[in-house]
């Protein structure tokens, strides 16, 4: 999965209720098209407005893709501000209706589509008022020197810019509160099973030495250009700071959120118990899939992916000789230690193999490998233990910063070997890191084209991706097949228990069994899946939609173009458009197809 929650950008961008904006212009300065027509034109400044406007009125954001004119501060998280925002994205809306499509290019037709379907989503979520909810057990203000990760700390200015933020979290902390009591006040809460984690997360940043503080990290080292002197005041002004400002807020946070907040929280778990809880559920899934599907509709989707998984993990289960059933086998699967690493260090790695093993099969399977390098990192101590086995974090838009694909060491004796090329296929390359970096690359596009998200696009792709492994020949080891098939049926579950807690009146107890019936994935993973799905209504159904959808297409080009089908264009040919809603895609692919058609035959 992409992490959008590391940490405070995506809750920024909650809080804002904005997709992400647009800008014009291209990464590493190259310019893009002129556009040529007064509507054009139009299209093209509103796109460089907001693009402006998120950078500035989101910092977080600015900071993950690679613009540090904002590193010194967080954004704005008053009742007023969140009100500014919202009132904005409504006069965006109507100047973008404004403009006369059909005087635009076919490209900018596409932007313009593209950009109005994100922008109607962002006004129509205002209704149910998110920021109420600003935090969850996998992301807020708890952790919010998370974002360190993807900082430059290369001059004296970048850490002056995050004594800064220090300085700035008592008010975060103080404007979250806030916050949470309205949602109390609103009875829009977020489970109390979820909200459970998150007081030890909190009591990690009340520290009694200011350098055991999360915050602290990026004064453990510093680049030659700093001198000593002013690494020396740099340091002491950080730990009069943590331990003057920062640690008493997040005791009083601390205190707040034990007394008043946790013993509010809702002790039901799905979104139908929100406030319009059962339309929410409806907009967020249209919304992550893209497409108009109901709850019942993909929950029999998934019904019927698990079956068909089940049947090829029986053959799996033959092949390798194994005599049990399919339970006892993922028993198996889950225990034996053959299976697991010893010590985080052997799991990273193993990791770093895997990673060189798949770089050189790339080509069988993509004619455009990005420029952007991606590397491995281990996800932070603090959030490890409650977050997923795995995510990518997409690079700078102007080149300055690599992706990275980071993996959870917490407990290697629960991270199983089988699952890891698959993990990585998705997670890096010719996943994430691929659709994330071709974005980027692409030419004559608006910006929010580029670093743009829809995540049944962007996670079908990743899970594709997987299956691309029997392409470049990587599943020659039966239970690295069985890890693809786990994963397979790891998103079929998805669609099964998302929508059956959220719309079915399915119990947490009875997803994670389902789960644990239908996939060898281990109980902390599911566990951890679970209450991800709780906390993240209707996200982990694009996955599985998006897959079967770019999967749909790759079978009808093969289809029709024969002995004309090349891989290799195919999948350039998804990437090509950068992320997009599944119907666009699918109007681009006919396109391609019927070009590839008409061309001479070679």
């Amino acid at each position: 999965m992409i992490h959008r929650l590391l940490l405070t950008a995506a809750i920024a961008a909650v809080l804002s209720a904005s997709p992400v904006h647009a800008q014009s212009a291209s990464p590493a300065g190259a310019p893009a098209a002129t556009p040529a027509s007064p509507a054009a034109k139009a299209l093209h400044a509103l796109f460089d407005a907001e693009w402006e406007r998120d950078m500035r009125e989101n910092p977080e954001n600015a900071s993950y893709r690679g613009d540090n004119r904002y590193n010194d501060r967080w954004t704005d998280l008053s009742l007023a501000a969140i009100a500014q925002r919202e009132a904005a994205d409504r006069q965006v809306l109507a100047q973008l209706r404004a403009i006369d499509r059909s005087a635009l290019s076919e490209q900018d037709k596409l932007n313009y589509d593209v950009f109005l379907w994100q922008q109607q989503k962002a006004v129509e979520r205002q209704k149910y008022k998110e920021w109420q909810r600003p935090l969850s057990q996998r992301g807020g203000v708890q952790n919010a020197e998370g974002i360190a990760e993807v900082l430059r700390f290369s001059t004296a200015k970048d850490y002056r810019d995050w004594l800064a933020r220090i300085e700035g979290m008592p008010l975060q902390l103080e404007q979250t509160t806030a916050l949470m009591r309205e949602g109390l006040k609103a009875r829009n809460t977020p489970p109390r099973v979820l909200m459970e984690r998150v007081t030890g997360q909190i009591a990690a940043q009340v520290v009694d030495d200011p350098t055991r503080s999360p915050f602290y990290k990026p004064f453990t080292k510093f680049p030659d250009a700093v001198p000593q002197a002013e690494r020396d005041a740099l340091q002491a002004q950080a730990k009069q700071v943590i331990a003057d400002k920062l640690v008493p807020a997040y005791r009083r946070f601390a205190t707040f959120f034990n007394d008043e907040y946790l013993p509010g929280t809702r002790t039901t778990i799905a979104a139908a118990d929100l406030p319009d809880g059962k339309a929410y559920y409806d907009f967020l899934a249209a919304s992550f899939t893209t497409t108009d599907l109901s709850a019942d509709a993909i929950h029999a989707i998934g019904l019927k992916e698990v079956a068909r998984i089940r049947a090829e993990m029986e053959k799996v289960k033959a092949e390798v000789g194994f005599k049990g059933t399919l339970a006892e086998f993922f028993d198996h699967l889950r225990t034996d230690p053959k299976f697991f690493h010893k010590t985080p260090q052997e799991l990273f790695t193993a990791y770093q193999a895997i990673s060189k093993r798949i770089d050189p099969e790339l080509v069988k399977i993509s004619a455009m490998i990005p420029r952007l390098p991606y590397g491995l990192r281990a996800i932070p101590d603090n959030i490890a233990p409650d977050t997923t086995t795995a995510y990518y974090q997409p690079g700078a838009v102007d080149g300055t910063r690599a992706g990275y694909y980071y993996v959870n060491l917490y407990k290697p004796e629960v991270r199983p070997t089988w699952e890891m090329m698959a993990l990585s296929l998705h997670e890096a390359v010719p996943g994430h890191h691929f659709q994330f970096a071709r974005g980027m690359e692409l030419p004559d596009v608006p910006m929010f084209r580029r670093v743009g998200y829809f995540t049944a696009y962007g996670e079908g792709w990743g899970l594709y991706a997987e299956r691309l492994g029997y392409d470049m020949g990587l599943y020659d080891d039966p239970y690295d097949r069985m890890g693809q098939l786990a994963y397979d049926m790891w998103r079929a579950v998805r669609l099964v228990v998302d929508t059956g807690m959220h719309s079915k009146g399915w119990s947490r107890d009875k997803a994670i069994a389902f789960f644990m019936d239908n996939a060898p994935k281990t109980r902390q993973d599911v566990v951890n899946e679970i209450d991800r799905y709780i906390g993240w209504p209707g996200q982990a159904l694009a996955y599985k939609i998006g897959q079967l959808k770019i999967s749909e297409l790759r079978e009808k080009a093969s289809r029709e173009l024969g002995d004309r089908f090349d891989l290799r264009a195919f999948n350039d040919a998804v990437l090509v458009t950068g992320s997009v809603p599944l119907q666009a895609l699918e109007t681009h692919i006919d396109a391609w197809i019927a070009a590839q058609k008409a061309r001479p035959a070679s």
